[in-house]
């Protein structure tokens, strides 16, 4: 049938790539055919070799016009009529069984299946054998216009594989319609091909998009309309429960997030066991635990590695203590717990809570100054003159055994009320002061205004991920604080000028000297915020190095921040340069010291670009919670004036944060800020300023 040549109104059938098609010869012009395929009878032009003749049209009554389209008569064929004209499978499967024992010697055509399975001279029912033919049956090859029977064992593993396929195929419109419902599943209730998929999902929810997403992946969520990017994709993993809605991408596969394994929680219960016992280096210990001690801290703080003593003199003036926990009483160079707080290299302060440096049975038992208990410490003690300079100071280690504890907001009420009972506070309050104005006066810059911090509140079910509210704690500055804070600075000066004498390396901090706005320039601005950002604009980066050198803002000629060593992994590394020094032992030479900060930097900037993301996610959950109309702000600087991208102070938050704003305003311009986009899954804050 396939070589018969083609004319006009002939019924044929041809493979289009939507699959085979029926059709109407209109006219032939050459070697090529133009047909009117289907029945929307769209025009096409093809060559004869690519048709087949399944009807040749005046075959019965030669006079009547050829048909233009093949539901003209008189093929007037339809949907309906291919359906029942198509024999049923139990006529194909008898045919298959005739033709696999013994196929006619030339082969078998189109036109011998049609008389096994029905009534050859039916155009319509050849039509809808042929288009069977092309289908998804599996009894027969069809080649070059013959049939070939498969023979029964390609055709059972040719079955099994269709039914393989059909089932992937269904379980696949499942998982896409899952994904579409968007609603929360279980993913362990997921067939394999499922729970891969997740973790692709998962993997680019959390920024990990260098590995692209399978093909089929791609597809589906195209057909979902999902976006392939990270915003998109955490929508939706959070909408099916498999992404809690604050996690936060950076913390993911971090030391931080994966906690202290076994080995180190049964070594931590092991110090803690043996912290009552005699440790190397106890002998050399002063016993200071007769001496005023207090602690001063927030009151959520449990890891306590500061406190304040005051001492008074035969000739009746005040000696000042600044006393520092001592860690590396338990946990020695080397050991196990050591490398992974070098590895951590510091501790996390998140909206949620803290995730320590070292396991917080330490942290915030034994290694904390615990008002009460006798704590192992590093203690400077310092003589001030009249004027608040330093004229004397100390080092030691000692025992100490704080009075009490108090929170900054308690302190900051005796040091008002400077009752007779607290004079040694008072005391340490009025030195600290003094040596603040001594350090203002050699340059020294006071930039104190309220910092916001954003925290987690759990909702009254108990922490449920939908009753997690953020809220803005505002730290006022004060008294109480200054005074704490100024101890801070004078322990790492102290330890600074200490190590300068000696010749030690220890990881100094530094701020290169700036040109700040004159005097008038500064007059001119608002005090406060706007002020302080055209002098902190000016400043320039911290830096650490093994070698002292100035550092501007806080007017020292050498400074060391050495009171955190719970927190702070380079604090510990300054008490054990100072050990070695009062032992008599060799000191980490500078290269050495050098090498271990070089692999402190890693970490540290992973810790603060973790609390960054942390502050930011809660930031943008604070807006997407209180939805608020507009806020009050002050225009602090342009960031980028070509993009109208300025830096504003939101008041309700005592942030400073970049925003749209309106073309030449000037610092210290009131503005009304609202909120034109956020979404704490995509990661997207944009703000507006007007006037």
């Amino acid at each position: 049938m396939a070589a018969d040549p083609c004319g006009a109104g002939d019924l044929v059938g041809l493979l289009a790539s939507a699959g085979p098609r029926l059709a109407v010869v209109i006219a032939v012009r050459g070697n090529r055919a133009e047909l009117r395929i289907g029945h929307e009878g769209k025009v096409q032009s093809l060559p004869l070799r690519d048709l087949v003749l399944l009807a040749r049209h005046g075959a019965d009554t030669p006079s009547a016009a050829p048909p233009q389209r093949i539901d003209d008569s008189p093929w007037a064929i339809s949907a309906a009529k291919l359906a029942a004209a198509r024999p049923r499978p139990r006529e194909f499967g008898a045919a298959w069984l005739l033709l696999v024992d013994g196929a006619p010697p030339g082969g078998t055509d189109l036109a011998g299946l049609v008389d096994l399975v029905g009534d050859g001279s039916d155009p319509v029912q050849r039509a809808a054998c042929w288009l069977w033919l092309h289908g998804e049956q599996t009894l027969f090859r069809w080649r070059q216009q013959q049939l070939e029977p498969r023979p029964a064992g390609e055709l059972r593993s040719l079955r099994h594989q269709r039914q393989l396929q059909r089932l992937q195929e269904q379980r696949h419109s499942r998982w896409r319609e899952t994904l579409r419902a968007r609603q929360p599943i279980q993913a362990e209730a997921l067939d394999p091909a499922a729970r891969a998929d997740l973790q692709h999902l998962r993997r680019w929810a959390g920024g990990d998009t260098d590995t692209p997403l399978p093909a089929e992946l791609q597809k589906l969520l195209h057909g979902i309309h999902c976006p392939l990017e990270p915003g998109a994709l955490r929508h939706l993993l959070a909408d099916l429960g498999q992404w809690e809605r604050h996690q936060l991408p950076a913390l993911e596969a971090t030391t931080w997030q994966m906690g202290f394994s076994a080995d180190l929680l049964q070594d931590a219960e092991r110090l803690l066991a043996a912290a009552a016992e005699h440790r190397p280096g106890d002998g050399q210990r002063h016993d200071r635990t007769t001496q005023w001690v207090v602690t001063i801290d927030d009151a959520d703080t449990q890891d306590i590695d500061d406190g304040l003593g005051l001492e008074w003199l035969a000739d009746g003036t005040p000696r000042l203590w600044i006393h520092i926990a001592d860690p590396g009483r338990l946990v020695e160079p080397g050991t196990p717990l050591d490398h992974e707080a070098r590895r951590r290299a510091s501790s996390l302060y998140l909206a949620r809570g803290n995730l320590p440096m070292f396991p917080s049975q330490l942290a915030h038992g034994p290694m904390s100054l615990r008002s009460g208990s006798r704590c192992a410490a590093w203690s400077l003690w310092v003589d001030l003159d009249a004027e608040g300079a330093v004229v004397a100071d100390g080092l030691e280690r000692t025992w100490i055994r704080p009075a009490y504890r108090l929170a900054y907001a308690d302190a900051e009420e005796l040091i008002e009320l400077a009752p007779p009972q607290e004079r040694e506070l008072l005391a340490i309050h009025t030195l600290l002061e003094r040596h603040q104005r001594w350090r203002l006066g050699r340059g020294a810059l006071q930039l104190e205004d309220p910092e916001g911090r954003i925290r987690c509140q759990a909702g009254a079910e108990g922490g449920v991920q939908a009753d997690l509210h953020a809220v803005v704690e505002v730290v006022e500055p004060s008294a109480a604080r200054r005074m704490v804070a100024e101890a801070m600075v004078l322990a790492g000066a102290l330890v600074a000028q200490r190590g300068q004498r000696q010749g030690l390396a220890l990881p100094y901090r530094s701020q290169p000297s700036a040109e700040l706005p004159s005097a008038a320039e500064l007059e001119a601005l608002p005090p406060g915020p706007v002020r302080h950002a055209a002098i902190k604009r000016c400043l320039g980066r911290g830096l650490v190095g093994t070698t002292a050198a100035p550092h501007f803002s806080l007017g020292l000629p050498a400074y060391v921040q050495a009171t955190s060593p719970i927190r702070r992994y380079a604090d510990l590394l300054v008490q054990r340069q100072l050990e070695a020094l009062l032992q008599g032992d060799t000191p980490l030479p500078e290269p050495e010291l050098a090498l271990m900060l070089e692999a402190l930097e890693g970490p540290l900037r992973q810790g603060l670009q973790i609390s960054r993301d942390d502050q930011r996610h809660w930031l943008q959950v604070w807006f997407e919670q209180q939805q608020p109309q507009a806020l009050p702000a002050l225009f602090l600087r342009w960031l980028r004036a070509d993009q109208q991208l300025g830096l504003v102070w939101l008041e309700a938050l005592c942030q400073s944060l970049p925003c749209h704003c309106p073309p030449r305003t000037e610092p210290g311009r009131q503005l009304l800020v609202r909120v034109v986009e956020v979404d704490s899954l995509r990661d997207t804050l944009r703000l507006e300023a007007s006037t």
